[in-house]
Parts: C-alpha cells; structure tokens; sequence
C-alpha cells in the first residue's frame, strides 16, 4: 500500500487542529488534518459552544420568572419550548462548524481526511486504508466521557454530556451522577427549564477542588433554585422504573436509598481519547490513565510527535488547548521557546453566578507552609452586584505576605468570570497586588470591588 506523505499529520480537528493547520499552511507546507467525527472537537459540538447557549436559555426563563422582582408585570405562566432552545443550540453548532469546514477547505496545501486514524509505524498512520506519512504529527484527539462500572447501567438507558446536548424534550426529572462542573452546570439548567433535579455526589461536597467555603456556596446556590443533592453516596446501582430509572444508593450506614426519575445522566468525568489510536506501533508513552505523557513543550517521548489539548492531561479547557497550539507553534515557527509550565491554572464553572478560578487555592497555599494574605468581600457588599438583584456568592483572593504576589483568587458571582480576568493579568505580569490595588476603576462596576478587598487582607492562619 502506497503512502502519502505530508510535511505534518494533525489528528483531530478540535480546538488546536486548525489554527495549528493554518500556520502550516501560511509557512507553504503541506499538512493533513485527520477528523473521524465533526470538525471542532468537544468545545464547539458537546461542550462550551452548545451548553452556554443552553445555559443563556435557561437563564432567560430565570430572569423572566423574577420578572415580578424587578417590577416588571409579565402575562402567565413562563414557560420552555424545548425544540426552539434546541433548534438555537443547533444554529450556534452548525454555524461554528461550517465555518472551521471552510476555513480548513481555503487553505492553501491543507487536506481535510475524514476517518479513523491509527498509527503503523513512529511516522505513518492508516485511515480506513489511506496511508499517510509525515515527519511531524500531532496528536490533538481529545477525549470523551468516563462512564464507570455501575451495577445495572448496561441495561438502561442514560444519558452523557454527548447526548444530553442533543435531547429536544424536557426530562420530567433528571437523575445526575456527579457534582462537578459537568454535572452542575446541567443540573442548574435543567431546573431553570422545569426539570426536578436531583444530583447523586459519591463525596461530600461539590466541587471537591475547589476549597470547602466554595462547594458549600455552589450548594447553597443550587438547592435554592429547588435541587436535590444527595452526598456521600455510594454503593450505586441502576435499574429501570417503568418507562425511567432508578438509583440506588446508600449513605453510610443507613439503609438504601432509591431514587426514581425519568432520565439519567452520567457526568462522572472524562478519559482521553488515546485507546484506539495504535500508539504501541509508534511507541507513543502513556500514563496509567491513558494521557499521552509530554515535555514542557508538548513533545512525546518520540522524535517528531507532539500531544496537543485534552489528550495530554495538562489541562482539560478550550483554552489550554488553544494555549497548547500556540506553545507548539511558537516553538516550531517562530523560535520562541514558550513551555506549559508558564501557563497558571485559570478556568470557570458556568453555573449562574459563575466561579472564576485562578492560580491556587486557599487549600493548597496552606498545604505550601508559605506565609499569605487572604482578602474576602461577599457579593451582598458590592453595589453592582446589589443593583443587578444577584447577589449571591462572594469573592476571595491570596497574597503572597512577602512579595505581595497574587497566588489565587476565586470569584463566584456575578461577572465572576470576566472580572477574575484582572488579577490573573497582574499575574503574568509578575507584578504586586499593589498594582491592582491602587488602580481606578469604573464605578459601578463588580471590578472596582477588587482594590477593595486588596486593600482589606487580613493573614492566612
């Protein structure tokens, strides 16, 4: 079988296939880009771009039903028209999708290869019969959802952060395994669509990353709108119940606990896609967990092969994905030798109000011995937040008490995930919370809260 040969091999078109693409293609190299499913990846398919226009629907319905809050008189009952939320989440996919399609098509030497691809040797991969070769490739296949080995799941229908996404109907009541950030952003949906929510957590908190004061306001936050959230249960199994399902679990030493509802969704965590892709034929190393294990700029242990986004488990974001493409590229074309480990951690949970999360929490400063200051302002003492009537949540931010270096700081609230964005450029400008402490900011704002609480830190005992 004859082979084609390429100047590079991307596999998988996510978030960092085509702009990685483009730059080769600008340099006047011949690259490949090999996609099995959809164009796009997870972000712009199953994740961020079809659940934050879901999340935007649900928060319409939810504004509109405190309509009366705001001194706005609203004729009947509010409602959902699922097919319409649907059909708008659809229009939002198709639009991004189309156009990445067509941006790869207009490139000059790019060749889109739709397929499965598997590896056959360090430098060639087979798709669906194709051999194609190249002295560089890139693995940028993402990854999907975990589901584990639940007694009697095999035998029901369930749901995955795949499938839901594509559900036109409104679940009577909705039955989610996890408490992470998956699982709550579609529990908090779902309500707002008239769902009964109930959320199954094995541990005893949400969010179990983030520091206890935060999984306890994300609660807060959630069982006020009307969510059930079962903690410390274990021992799950599932079975059918008429025409849904039913969990049972059990609490300690309590006795089990079934719980029925109409549908199920699994949102457990996710696992990289990197099974089936004949990594052995290239000598591809993994870890225990299936990650393709990277240097600090992306390189495999193999000469010539890099692991680009979720695949390599430094970050599982459309951003450090993005971030991954642009440190590869950086390194390959333009001799700047950027290194994931001058990435900080920064993401967000995209429940309403949302948590913008960056550098460190206060768990692990404590954990470091490293002397701190630690700042807090609750969303009730923000005017912004008060005159907007969303005032849940709080901010918080650490510092470092010897070099005024921001370690971290959280924002679940308003704006949070926007307004975090100013201490976490102070922090790649390794520069002194005074910076941002004595900056002027627009009134009224939920930022100018942030000098503020700067200028209020207290020690961290």
């Amino acid at each position: 079988m004859m082979s084609t040969t390429f100047d590079a091999l991307i596999i998988g078109a996510g978030q960092a296939g085509p702009s990685l693409a483009a730059r080769f293609s600008a340099a006047g190299q011949r690259v490949a880009v090999v996609e099995r499913k959809h164009v796009g990846g997870t972000c712009v398919n199953t994740g961020c771009m079809p659940t934050k226009t879901l999340v935007a629907s649900a928060y319409a319905a939810h504004v509109a039903r405190r309509a009366d809050d705001y001194g706005v008189t609203l004729g009947g009952t509010i409602g959902v028209d699922m097919k319409k939320i649907w059909s708008r989440k659809q229009a939002v996919t198709m639009n991004a999708r189309t156009g990445l399609e067509s941006w790869l098509g207009g490139m000059a030497g790019c060749t889109l290869v739709r397929g499965h691809a598997r590896f056959t040797a360090q430098h060639e991969i087979e798709v669906d019969g194709r051999r194609l070769s190249a002295p560089k490739i890139f693995l940028n296949v993402g990854g999907r959802a975990f589901v584990p080995d639940v007694p009697g799941l095999a035998e029901v229908d369930y749901l995955t952060n795949t499938s839901i996404v594509e559900l036109d109907r409104l679940p009577r009541h909705l039955l989610i395994v996890g408490g992470s950030y998956i699982a709550l952003e579609f529990a908090q949906m779902y309500r707002r669509f008239g769902s009964e929510v109930t959320v199954i957590e094995r541990g005893p908190r949400l969010a179990p990353r983030e520091d206890a004061d935060i999984s306890a306001a994300i609660a807060d936050i959630l069982m006020r709108e009307g969510i059930t959230i079962e903690f410390a249960a274990t021992n799950l199994s599932v079975a059918r119940d008429g025409n849904g399902v039913a969990v049972t679990i059990t609490r300690g030493g309590a006795p089990a606990a079934r719980i029925s509802g109409s549908h199920l969704l699994m949102a457990v965590g996710r696992i990289p896609n990197t099974d089936d892709l004949g990594l052995d034929a290239a000598g591809v190393q993994t870890d225990p967990r299936g990650y393709v294990m990277v240097d600090d700029q992306l390189r495999t242990n193999v000469e010539g092969i890099w692991a680009l986004g979720d695949c390599n488990g430094k970050g599982a974001f459309t951003h450090t994905s993005y971030n991954d493409y642009e440190i590869v590229a950086a390194n390959i074309f333009d001799g700047d030798k950027r290194r994931v480990s001058d990435r900080i951690s920064a993401y967000a949970l995209y429940i309403d109000p949302p948590l913008g999360r960056i550098g460190m929490t206060e768990d692990e400063v404590r954990r470091s011995g490293r002397k701190a200051l630690i700042g807090r302002r609750p969303m009730t003492r923000v005017g912004r937040a008060v005159e907007k009537g969303e005032t849940l949540g709080f901010m918080k931010v650490i510092v470092d008490a010897d070099t005024r270096a921001i370690l971290g700081a959280v924002i679940l609230g308003v704006g949070g995930d926007e307004v975090i964005h100013g201490m976490l450029d102070n922090m790649y400008a390794k520069a002194p919370s005074s910076i941002v402490q004595r900056a002027v900011h627009i009134h009224p704002t939920v930022s100018e809260l942030v000098p503020t609480m700067l200028g209020e830190m207290q020690p961290l005992v």
